[in-house]
């Protein structure tokens, strides 16, 4: 199966997908968006000859497209998103799928009426070092999970405008908390309480999160996002038979540890351009006919949208809302 992408943004992430989608069969990048037709066809030329366009409604409409990836900054995938949805264009949406619950909540009822493919761009959940992690739990080497540890966080340069910009989606935890707080959604579900604790820069973004969040089974998870430390980036799951530590970087999973009364069993899993296994994932689900991920459902997303949503309150930071009266 051919598919032809359409990419809107032409940021880091972008370049970082467009590279990992050279590697996918059948995968191929046909049209780009961006705020200047100029930054959007020296995108297309970079990774073959795509066409670019200033105009997302624009890009919609090329001839070959097939699929969209939303890359640019948070606030504004709500309105990407939904102009591909209405078009009835399968979209691929960056992490978080967008700023807030409104703005999320909004793209999946819309996703599910149009009945046209949408998914949030979770590429850790494709990697082979979380489905060795998966399966050994499923294994029962460690007993049932009842903790989660994690962070994230470094200290950006303050020319990185999208840590500090609150108009752009700044803060620490919707750039770097899909990480941990994926993480603990993944193996305990959504939790039945969330509460954290916070430092809010001058203009008022999160500058970092402490979480603390509980399940009615008893399992509980303590989390936390930084971008005025520089963190381990590393993980450890405490169970009723053992605890495995996840070794940094978490977002790729390249190595973890299982600890067990048997003694210690190391897994290692990297991989070069892991976003190619979320792509090769979503020519499937196209190829199957599917609307939603079965690995990474909207209601999923929406559950992490919620937890967002509990934490920023919380902390008191400064929103800026994809709609006018959310």
């Amino acid at each position: 199966m051919t598919v032809g992408w359409g990419f809107v943004g032409t940021g880091g992430i972008a370049r970082t997908v467009a590279t990992a989608l050279e590697l996918v069969p059948g995968g191929r990048l046909v049209a780009v968006a961006s705020r200047t037709a100029e930054r959007a066809a020296a995108f297309g030329a970079e990774f073959g000859d795509a066409t670019g366009y200033d105009d997302v409604s624009a890009m919609l409409a090329h001839p070959g497209l097939d699929a969209v990836y939303i890359a640019t900054p948070h606030p504004q995938h709500h309105a990407a998103a939904r102009a591909a949805l209405l078009a009835g264009v399968p979209v691929l949406v960056e992490k978080p799928l967008t700023a807030t619950l409104a703005a999320a909540e909004d793209l999946v009822a819309l996703a599910r009426e149009r009945g046209v493919f949408c998914m949030e761009a979770w590429w850790t959940r494709f990697l082979p070092g979380t489905q060795a992690l998966l399966d050994v739990l499923a294994s029962g080497a460690v007993g049932d999970v009842r903790s989660v540890h994690a962070d994230l966080g470094f200290v950006p340069e303050e020319s990185a405008t999208r840590f500090w910009d609150p108009a752009i989606g700044g803060g620490s935890l919707l750039d770097l908390g899909p990480y941990p707080v994926g993480l603990a959604h993944l193996l305990l579900g959504a939790p039945d309480r969330v509460q954290a604790v916070g430092t809010l820069t001058e203009r008022g973004v999160d500058r970092q999160v402490a979480m603390a969040l509980g399940w009615a089974s008893g399992a509980v998870a303590a989390l936390s996002t930084t971008i005025a430390a520089q963190a381990s980036g590393r993980a450890w799951i405490e169970a009723t038979g053992g605890w495995i530590e996840v070794d940094a970087p978490l977002p790729a999973l390249p190595r973890f540890t299982v600890h067990t009364s048997a003694g210690e069993q190391v897994h290692e899993h990297a991989v070069a351009h892991g976003h190619r296994f979320m792509l090769e994932h979503v020519h499937t689900c196209l190829e199957q006919g599917l609307t939603e991920s079965p690995l990474v459902l909207l209601e999923r997303s929406l559950e992490v949208a919620r937890t967002f949503e509990a934490v920023l309150d919380q902390v008191g930071a400064v929103r800026h809302h994809e709609l006018g009266d959310a």
